[in-house]
């Protein structure tokens, strides 16, 4: 079964704010097995609009993923972090098929 993914790009406006936020993710995170696999980190946006922040969360599965985005311990996060950045999330199934 192939697994789930976040893919978040964040821009935060206010460092203070948004700490709560991250810090919380810890546990929510933790208890749907999900692990970053990009946190930050160097790159280039060669095409399309970019954020500051680049995040990628490994989920066991799709539906994992999808209850880690749903539960209420995220859902209220969210309120923590909304005001404090601007975010795009999109929650994707991982690809198992053949490679070239």
């Amino acid at each position: 079964m192939p697994k789930g993914y976040w893919i978040g790009r964040v821009e935060v406006h206010n460092e203070e704010g948004y700490k709560p936020y991250a810090v919380a993710n810890a546990g929510i995170f933790k208890k749907f097995s999900g692990r970053f696999v990009v946190r930050g980190g160097k790159f280039e946006n060669p095409e399309g609009t970019a954020r500051k922040r680049n995040v990628v969360i490994e989920f066991p599965d799709y539906d994992t993923a999808l209850a880690c985005y749903r539960s209420p311990e995220y859902q209220a996060n969210i309120k923590v972090r909304q005001p404090h950045s601007v975010a795009d999330i999109v929650i994707i199934e991982g690809y198992d098929g053949p490679q070239p």
